[in-house]
């Protein structure tokens, strides 16, 4: 008999073809849309927000049947309630996000030094960040609940019954990043992945991740580059008041979510 460890779902080959099944309900679905679009009247970002959305909804709608999940359980397993965990956790959470965007930010500006950016990946990051409704939404909302859902609340879920435990946060940031199709964001998809699928051990909670999810992509998106024009005191203060921020978010989620010794969940 096999042990629930070793038929925990996804394994690492069931996610990818996961994703190869998201992204082929993604175009059916696009492409009905676009055939669609003449009575629906959508523009292009709005018809990838929808397909997206509804892609999604098939393909969880499949799985959660086939793993009895709810949607209650999908998003907060934690015995501790929701409520605690949005008041308790959310807080120090958001405190991290900009040390994040500062990181990630540098980490950026050396790669497309080395590996500019294509024609087409300079359009497609313009089109994300163009200040629309649907762009707002699709990169403020949708991607962070979905992407959530996806890949902690269903990948890392069952990572974690199979594989060791950094196996299994590694692993799904990779994957997570390498969803994005392209260097740049996989880049960023494991650097935020790696944070994000810790903090879903810890918590066993969707509640925090989407909210530093939206918090940092609604700051990349919002904020911007570094301001190149500011003196070189606002810019201590600032680089002073980002460290400070990422201390005190990380001495907190350390001290209600590891323990000193056993290295195990508090709340």
């Amino acid at each position: 008999m096999s042990s629930p460890k070793r038929t925990a779902f996804p394994s690492a080959v069931q996610a990818v073809l996961l994703f190869v099944a998201l992204f082929l309900c993604e175009l059916v679905v696009g492409a009905a849309l676009k055939d669609a679009n003449g009575w629906l009247g959508l523009n292009g970002m709005q018809l990838g927000v929808l397909s997206t959305v509804l892609g999604n909804g098939c393909v969880f709608a499949v799985v959660m049947h086939y793993q009895q999940l709810t949607y209650r359980q999908l998003f907060h397993q934690s015995p501790i309630s929701a409520q605690a965990t949005l008041v308790l956790v959310v807080p120090p959470v958001l405190l991290l996000v900009p040390a994040l965007m500062v990181t990630v930010m540098a980490a950026l500006n050396l790669l497309t030094y080395v590996a500019p950016l294509s024609p087409w990946e300079e359009s497609l990051f313009s089109r994300m960040a163009d200040g629309s409704i649907a762009a707002t939404l699709a990169v403020c909302v949708v991607a962070p609940l979905l992407e959530e859902m996806l890949f902690r609340g269903i990948v890392l879920r069952g990572f974690l019954k199979r594989y060791a435990r950094w196996h299994a946060i590694v692993g799904s940031a990779v994957l997570f990043g390498a969803a994005h199709l392209n260097i740049y964001q996989f880049l960023v998809g494991l650097v935020l992945g790696t944070v994000l699928g810790w903090l879903y051990e810890r918590t066993r909670s969707l509640i925090p991740c989407v909210a530093l999810h939206a918090a940092y992509n609604t700051g990349t998106m919002f904020v911007g580059d570094w301001p190149t024009d500011a003196s070189r005191a606002d810019t201590a203060w600032t680089v002073l008041l980002v460290v400070v921020a990422a201390v005190v978010g990380s001495l907190a989620l350390r001290r209600m979510l590891v323990t000193p010794k056993a290295g195990r969940r508090r709340l």
